[in-house]
């Protein structure tokens, strides 16, 4: 499959045919393209393990390409090294200097680069206004916050004004609540600045947030590239739908295909009728991929074209939606997400109760096991 949807030679940012290996055997990273676009918010989704970091180090410089080339503007930077490539880094450990003030810590790209005094207090004020922390410049990092230290690391790295700006799990040493806020910040930063960001998350709900386009890493390959939206609403494999998330998964095989619908048998004999995406022919194993927000409850008959009855294995009160916990169609771990405004459809734990989907709504994907 194509690993980009952007290959336009004229993007700040491209990865020709990159191949990364530690031990000259095994690949961390296989064939990757991508191209990144100016102004851009892309974030790299995966697991551990699964090449995003190494991918984003290589970029900045500390890591070296096996094989392939990185261009930056243009300019094939894969053996410059890290200092020389004119990038803002922020770290998820802050990596400020704490024998410094915040306005000196500020200040010290700048000096680097020789800018006259005049113009470092011009960008320094500008950049701690910018993350709201005027005030503060005399303060040492020990005694600023985790939240305000993450602050002072964005502003060190935006000061300098840096076309591409590098974040490696920046928010992961944060609490839920600040962690949830610092998104929305930098997003708005981001489309305030309109400076091109490569971030790097293992949090799906961090990626959905902030980004114009995701790429999913599995196993060292992007399994799939593209806005939130699409990710969400049309994954392309098994894995993306079950990382990008919540869904139900059944398993079966395919017994019927008609333009761009099939029908699944899946394990434990029922028949579904799913879009045809990762499907070539008739007795393909499948995984069959179902949001639970997209399951009705007690639906009219003929409304739906898949209907089956179901036993309630748990219900958990969450507010604006029920979670209901359902045994249908062989899966006993089958969620339903109730509205609350839905509430009277529920029925006890242990009845039976009737689910319907439409066939537009799941997806027949590659097996996932």
């Amino acid at each position: 499959m194509a690993l980009s949807e952007n290959t336009d030679s004229e993007s700040l940012v491209r990865f020709d045919h990159i191949d990364k290996s530690f031990d000259g055997e095994t690949l961390v990273i296989k064939n990757l393209n991508l191209a990144i676009a100016a102004g851009e918010f892309l974030t790299l989704l995966g697991p551990s393990g699964s090449g995003k970091t190494t991918t984003l180090m290589m970029l900045a410089g500390f890591e070296t390409p096996t094989h392939g080339n990185i261009f930056f503007n243009d300019q094939d930077i894969s053996h410059i090294p890290p200092h020389k490539r004119n990038i803002g880094m922020v770290f998820q450990d802050y990596s400020l200097f704490p024998h410094m003030t915040v306005k000196e810590n500020l200040a010290f790209p700048l000096k680097v680069r020789k800018i006259s005094n005049d113009e470092i207090e011009k960008k320094v004020r500008h950049a701690l206004e910018m993350v709201e922390l005027r005030g503060f410049e005399g303060r040492m990092p020990a005694q600023l916050s985790g939240g305000q230290q993450q602050r002072v690391a964005l502003a060190r790295a935006l000061v300098f004004e840096p076309q591409l700006v590098l974040m490696d799990e920046p928010l992961g040493a944060l609490d839920k609540n600040l962690r949830e806020q610092m998104q929305y910040e930098i997003k708005h930063i981001h489309e305030n600045l309109n400076v091109t960001v490569v971030y790097v998350t293992h949090d799906q709900s961090e990626a959905m947030t902030m980004s114009n386009r995701i790429a999913v890493f599995h196993d060292g390959v992007i399994r799939q590239l593209s806005t939130p939206n699409i990710l969400y609403e049309q994954p392309q494999n098994a894995f993306v739908a079950q990382f990008i998330g919540e869904n139900n998964r059944l398993s079966g095989k395919v017994t019927a295909i008609e333009e761009d619908r099939c029908e699944v048998q899946v394990t434990s004999g029922e028949r579904i009728k799913a879009l045809k995406v990762s499907v070539d022919k008739v007795g393909d194993r499948v995984t069959v991929s179902l949001r639970p927000e997209r399951v009705m409850v007690d639906p009219a008959e003929g409304s739906v074209d898949n209907i089956f009855q179901g036993q309630v294995k748990e219900l958990i009160y969450l507010g604006d939606h029920v979670r209901t916990r359902v045994s249908v169609c062989g899966n006993d771990e089958f969620v339903v997400k109730i509205p609350n405004a839905q509430g009277s459809l529920i029925a006890d734990k242990g009845q039976q109760i009737k689910l319907g989907w439409s066939s537009m709504d799941c997806r027949a994907l590659d097996p996932l096991d």
